[in-house]
């Protein structure tokens, strides 16, 4: 690629949000905060008025679905690459996600102050950028490598080319990617480093140099017109997390109200902003896992109304030290194993004293219809023992999800059976939980809090 092509940028960081980042705080002490915006608020470019709660949720199911045959097809290639199997046949699969299961938005600046290109981006598991030569339309600003006299592309034979899972060198020794879905779209482009800025509420611009991202110069599929390209915050090498490393302290944290406060803002929250200070905050081990973009954690237990499940240990476990669950800020509902989720339901069941009715949308096992019932329906509690002591319980709203007018439906859906499942402890579970992550001590806290007054 040369310098005169556009680019659509794809940065190799990894959590699970498209991301609208406009109010960003920067401060002294070597933390900041930026905005997060669901998909589905006003403020999205991806909002839409004649959506309902019902509909919302739908879309929201089948993009769990989406997003927990991703996680189970790279955790088996990830095995496939570290078993007897060689890697060229390994590296055939595609990933079977769909380019457009994200739940955040973030805005962001790409390049020199001087002209810096804004977008928007989602943060999810992938990547995608373009020319555009071969690019799906688009409605936001491609960025100008000729316009920045920061940007660079990065040779082929280096380190940070090198982690690549999948890369060559093109015509002209640049670090080149490739990646491939499930609906067969696709993105190429040069592995690059470029400053990535943020808008301050003071008006003083956050900017962070040489940061490495994806530049697509070529794409195609089912890609969003909306989405400007990827922001993860995973755990992988060279994530945004890692690559601002002890700047930051190794720690981000965010804050999510629940879905259904549409005007309420999320955040995300990096360096000394990113510590969980609270008296009934709880914490649990960061487990390391392959890949190593994924977050696992080990949970032991559901509890219901004083009734215990254990859980069991689904294909990312395959070894004792290893998690059973992975914690995704852009997967929606929580997927547990059928085994686990049906004793967890019949506990559920007998908790609850109210008509158990079908589900109109198909989508979840256990509803119940509370007409007539106004405030006074009785929901248990329902309790996540992850190890290490770290007990965080979910409230109703956690939960439970309105599927349609006066019926609620349990939030957990099967990942599918105990060898074959995926776990994913999903963002109802999360929201107003103000949630930190260690990378440097590999730990995750977990605190009650309101997000929407925080």
């Amino acid at each position: 690629m040369t310098r005169s092509s556009y680019c659509f940028a794809i940065f190799l960081f990894i959590l699970s949000v498209v991301i609208h980042l406009p109010s960003l705080v920067w401060c002294t002490s070597g933390g900041f905060s930026v905005e997060l915006i669901h998909r589905d608020s006003p403020k999205s470019p991806l909002h839409d008025p004649n959506s309902t709660p019902s509909s919302r949720i739908r879309a929201a199911a089948q993009r769990s679905r989406s997003r927990a045959i991703y996680f189970r097809d790279a955790i088996r290639k990830a095995h496939l690459s570290s078993s007897a199997i060689p890697m060229d046949d390994a590296s055939n699969f595609y990933s079977e996600i769909t380019p457009n299961t994200f739940e955040y938005l973030m805005s962001f600046y790409l390049g020199t102050r001087s002209s810096p290109s804004q977008t928007q981006a989602v943060i999810s598991y992938g990547s995608n950028v373009p020319p555009c030569k071969d690019c799906y339309p688009q409605s936001a600003p491609l960025f100008d490598p000729q316009s920045s006299s920061s940007y660079k592309t990065i040779p082929c034979n280096t380190d940070s080319c090198s982690i690549l899972p999948q890369s060559s060198c093109d015509s002209s020794s640049q670090c080149y990617y490739q990646y491939g879905y499930g609906d067969k779209s696709i993105v190429e482009g040069i592995l690059s480093t470029e400053t990535i800025g943020f808008d301050s509420t003071s008006g003083r611009p956050v900017q962070i140099p040489t940061t490495l991202f994806g530049c697509t110069h070529q794409s195609n599929g089912t890609f969003d017109k909306n989405d400007a390209g990827l922001v993860g915050l995973g755990g992988g090498k060279l994530s945004l997390i890692r690559q601002l490393g002890s700047t930051i302290g190794n720690k981000f944290s965010y804050c999510m109200p629940s879905s259904t406060q549409t005007s309420a803002n999320s955040q995300l929250n990096f360096g000394s902003n990113a510590v969980v200070s609270s008296s009934n905050a709880v914490t649990t081990p960061l487990i390391s896992g392959s890949p190593d973009t994924f977050y696992f954690l080990n949970l032991e237990h559901i509890s219901v109304a004083g009734k215990t499940v254990t859980v069991g240990k689904p294909i990312q476990a395959k070894g004792s030290a290893q998690g059973n669950i992975i914690i995704d800020s852009g997967t929606t509902l929580t997927l547990i194993d059928d085994n686990t989720l049906q004793s967890g339901e019949s506990d559920v069941k007998s908790s609850i004293n109210l008509p158990q009715v079908k589900d109109p949308n198909g989508v979840f096992n256990l509803c119940f219809d509370v007409s007539g019932t106004g405030a006074s329906a009785q929901f248990p509690e329902i309790t996540f023992e992850f190890s290490g002591g770290a007990s965080v319980v979910l409230q109703q709203p956690n939960a439970f999800v309105e599927a349609e007018q006066n019926i609620l439906c349990l939030a957990m859906i099967s990942s599918g059976t105990i060898a074959d499942s995926i776990n994913i402890f999903g963002n109802i579970a999360q929201q107003n939980f103000h949630i930190g992550y260690d990378l440097a001590t590999m730990q995750l806290t977990f605190a009650p809090t309101n997000c929407a007054t925080t």
